[in-house]
């Protein structure tokens, strides 16, 4: 079990983005950084917003980068090699067409499915062997609709039922500090508001889902 040194959220920077669901990595960490009385602040040479936590003894380091999404490992590297945290003590937070408003759920690795952030913080790290804390904003039904979906504001009940995922997720902080995913994954993935939430939608598992901005 390995404490996470820097947690990521992905969004756009500007206030044309701050409400659009491609944000959603962006409010997790506004949200975290809040109940931790934390303060984010631009740091040139980290291409980002860049705030520090503590938890037992050891520094967890928050990032928003303002390198737009297609860029985002470019923020994320400059830190990591800077402070020397690896790739599998990064957790990184985002936006996700394939889960509903209201899921979240957590994983380590995998694929990309066509997320541009997630593209560029591979291509960067060298390797797709770090974690992922997936917030869902639903998927438009139409792949030729993504793009548009994702840099529009949801609606007010989905922005409801995502606000209600970042705070179940993040009554589990204790525990993604510390790089505790398996005891936060049985706890976020085993939640009943979750599992209804999930019950009509299934997850298409692409490579390459339309997720293009």
């Amino acid at each position: 079990m390995t404490p996470i040194k820097l947690i990521v959220g992905l969004g756009n920077p500007g206030p044309e983005y701050r409400d659009t669901r491609h944000n959603a990595g962006f409010w997790w960490v506004d949200k975290l950084a809040a109940e931790l009385k934390a303060t984010l602040a631009r740091e040139a040479k980290f291409h980002g917003l860049v705030g520090r936590v503590r938890h037992d003894s050891h520094d967890i380091w928050l990032l928003k980068p303002t390198t737009y999404m297609n860029r985002s490992g470019q923020a994320v590297v400059a830190l990591a090699l800077y402070y020397k945290i690896l790739p599998h003590e990064i957790l990184v937070v985002h936006d996700e067409i394939d889960l509903p408003p209201g899921a979240v759920k957590m994983k380590n690795g995998g694929g990309n499915a066509g997320h541009n952030g997630l593209r560029d913080l591979t291509a960067h790290l060298t390797t797709a062997d770090f974690w992922r804390l997936r917030l869902g904003v639903g998927h438009p039904g139409d792949k030729a609709a993504v793009i548009g979906a994702v840099l529009d504001r949801p609606s007010k009940e989905e922005q409801a039922l995502i606000d209600d995922a970042i705070a179940r997720s993040l009554e589990l902080w204790p525990l993604i500090a510390a790089g505790n995913f398996e005891a936060a994954m049985l706890k976020l993935h085993t939640k009943t508001g979750v599992r209804s939430q999930e019950s009509g939608s299934k997850e298409q598992g692409s490579e390459d889902n339309g997720h293009e901005s």
